[in-house]
């Protein structure tokens, strides 16, 4: 684990710092919040369950199958999918063993619900405690921008996957692999200069999906729901020029943009 993820997700809990209410770490899905007016901490909180949705909606039918999230955080995202989406388990993993006792304790009275569902497992996207075949759908929201090897990601999705299942990965990734775009977003970005991410282009998730064995990997394109309404929630708590406001500064000179990808793995 990399210093900046160590501290990132356990000493300075990102997940309680106001930017990211009701639990949830993510930029946010806004196309249902009408950004023209005065923004909520219920318009953000929505805004966060939304990518969820986005995310799982992409997976498929989700009813009766076993999916898992890959960097969990405090889980939420976990009992919402247990909650909409009627799967037979939900799991969540996380690297991080505080987020992992944080989300714990956010899901208790699921947890002490039998049968729940519900469970959280400490592992790492490169190196995932379970079986072959454990999995219906492997997804991640807003993580993989901190894994540090995607081959060894894509590999591990792979293989938990049952013949038939579906990963889905939602983050921001370079949308080429101009090589000076790293360097220009280290100097945007802090989260980019201090380590915590990792800067990537979109294809090398794709291709790293497509050597893992699995087919039809595809990346869409969700930057315009997702920067303006993170910027305008922004808007209220940082000024123009401060480093949180060149998310979109980012993608507007197309240096950074946020995807959902998606890819199969083939039946027998």
């Amino acid at each position: 684990m990399r210093a900046a993820v160590r501290e990132t997700y356990g000493p300075a809990d990102l997940s309680a710092v106001p930017v990211f209410a009701g639990g949830f770490i993510n930029f946010g899905y806004w196309p249902s919040i009408d950004l023209a007016g005065p923004l909520t901490v219920d318009d953000r909180i929505r805004s966060q369950e939304d990518l969820y949705r986005r995310v799982l909606d992409a997976a498929g039918p989700l009813a009766g199958r076993r999916i898992v999230e890959v960097g969990c955080g405090l889980g939420v995202g976990c009992a919402l999918a247990l909650r909409e989406y009627g799967p037979e388990s939900v799991t969540g993993m996380d690297i991080h063993p505080q987020q992992l006792d944080r989300a714990r304790r956010a899901n208790a009275d699921l947890l002490d619900t039998s049968p729940s569902g519900l469970r959280f497992v400490r592992g790492a996207a490169e190196r995932m405690p379970f079986d072959d075949g454990e999995f219906d759908v492997v997804h991640s929201v807003e993580a993989a921008q901190h894994f540090d090897d995607m081959n060894a990601f894509t590999r591990e999705a792979a293989r938990v996957l049952r013949p038939g299942g579906r990963v889905v990965v939602a983050s921001f990734f370079t949308p080429d692999d101009d090589p000076d775009h790293g360097e220009r977003l280290a100097s945007y970005l802090e989260t980019f200069s201090d380590g915590l991410d990792i800067a990537r282009p979109v294809t090398r998730v794709t291709d790293a999906l497509t050597r893992a064995g699995l087919t039809d990997a595809r990346a869409e394109s969700i930057g315009p729901d997702v920067w303006p309404g993170w910027d305008r929630w922004l808007s209220d708590q940082w000024k123009p020029g401060t480093w949180p406001r060149n998310f979109l500064k980012a993608y507007e000179q197309r240096i950074l943009d946020y995807y959902v990808v998606t890819a199969t793995r083939p039946r027998d």
